[in-house]
C-alpha cells in the first residue's frame, strides 16, 4: 500500500490505512490531502437532544476530508470505550475508521492536559493498540504549549512506540506560548521522530509568510517528513471565497497536507469552506469522487452499529 496515493484509496483501503503507510500515502498525492479535524463529542447538526443523527467527522468526511482527526478526545471517552453522538460507541478505532471509511487519528498534547490528551508513551500506546491511524501532537489554544515541548514528546513517543507509528508533530497557532514559527524549530521536530510536521497556513498567523512557508516546506520535506499546513484560528469559519486563496498559495507553497480546524459550527469547520478549498487544491474530480465515498457502513452486514439509526 505504500507506494499508493491517498487520492486513489477506496473507503475500505482509506480505513485499513495507518502509520507510516499513511504518511507514505499523503506524500504521494503531492499536496492534494485533506485532513478534518472535530471534537470528538460533538454531532452539531443533530435536532436530536440525546445526539442522535450526523457525527461531526461523517459531515467532513462528507465534504471531501480524507483523515479524520479527533480533538478533545477526554470528552467522548468513558475509560474503555468511546461514545460518539449519532455514531454509537466504540471499542477501537479501527472499527470506527471501517464505518466512517476514513482514517482516524488523534490528537495529544505535551503539558497538563486531561490523561487521555496527554502525549505520554503509555496513552500513546494504548491509541495506536486501539488502531489510531496517526497522532497528531499539538496544543490546544491556551495550554502553553512549545516546540520544545513537542520535540521532548515527540522523542519519547517514537522511542516508545517504534518506527512505524505515524506521528505528526508541531503547532497550528501559539497555543498560549508566542513564539517565531522558524525553519530551525520545525527540523528539530524531525530530528526527534516525526514523520509529519504541522505548521499555520500562510494568512492564518501573523508572521507567517509565503516565504518563511516555502523555506520551511522545503527544508522538512528534505528532512524526510511531510508538512501538514494548518487552518486552525478560526479561519476555518471564514467565507468561502477565502478558500481558494489559502489552498493555492498552500499548494505553491509545497504542503503535502491541508488541515481544517474545529472551531466554527460547533466542533468543526465550515464544511462549505473544506469543500471550496477542496475543489481549488485539487479540483471537481477528486473532491467529488472522496465525497461519493461517504455514508456510514455498519461493521457486520446487516448489524446496525451501536446507537445508530
Amino acid at each position: 500500500m505504500s507506494d499508493l496515493r491517498i487520492l486513489d484509496l477506496d473507503r475500505d483501503a482509506l480505513a485499513a490505512l495507518r502509520g507510516r503507510d499513511l504518511t507514505r500515502a499523503v506524500a504521494a498525492a503531492e499536496g492534494r490531502t485533506v485532513v478534518g479535524e472535530v471534537f470528538a463529542e460533538r454531532a452539531a447538526l443533530s435536532p436530536h437532544p440525546d445526539g442522535r443523527g450526523v457525527h461531526n467527522a461523517e459531515l467532513v468526511a462528507a465534504f471531501g476530508a480524507d483523515i479524520i482527526v479527533l480533538n478533545l478526545i477526554e470528552r467522548a471517552w468513558d475509560g474503555e470505550r468511546l461514545r460518539l453522538p449519532g455514531l454509537g460507541e466504540f471499542t477501537s478505532f479501527t472499527d470506527l475508521a471501517r464505518v466512517i471509511g476514513r482514517p482516524v487519528g488523534v490528537n495529544l498534547e505535551p503539558g497538563d492536559v486531561p490523561e487521555i490528551r496527554r502525549a505520554t508513551p503509555e496513552g500513546a500506546r494504548r491509541l495506536v493498540d486501539m488502531g489510531a491511524a496517526m497522532l497528531c501532537i499539538t496544543a490546544n489554544p491556551g495550554t502553553g504549549g512549545s516546540y520544545a515541548g513537542m520535540a521532548r514528546v515527540t522523542a519519547e513517543l517514537r522511542e516508545a512506540l517504534g518506527d512505524e507509528a505515524a506521528l505528526w508533530s508541531g503547532k497550528m497557532h501559539h497555543a498560549g506560548h508566542p513564539e517565531r514559527v522558524t525553519t530551525g524549530a520545525l527540523t528539530a521536530l524531525v530530528e526527534a521522530g516525526a514523520d509529519g510536521v504541522v505548521m499555520p497556513l500562510p494568512g492564518t498567523l501573523p508572521g507567517v509568510t509565503r516565504e518563511l512557508a516555502a523555506e520551511a516546506v522545503a527544508a522538512v520535506q528534505d528532512a524526510g517528513a511531510i508538512v501538514m499546513g494548518a487552518i486552525g484560528t478560526s479561519q476555518e469559519g471564514s467565507h468561502t471565497d477565502v478558500a481558494p486563496h489559502l489552498a493555492l498559495t498552500a499548494k505553491e507553497c509545497g504542503f503535502d497536507a491541508h488541515h481544517f480546524g474545529d472551531s466554527y459550527i460547533p466542533g468543526m469547520c465550515d464544511p462549505e469552506l473544506l469543500y471550496a478549498y477542496s475543489v481549488a487544491l485539487r479540483g471537481r474530480r477528486h473532491t467529488w469522487n472522496r465525497m461519493a465515498l461517504g455514508g456510514r457502513r455498519p461493521l457486520d452486514p446487516g448489524t446496525p452499529v451501536a446507537g445508530a439509526w
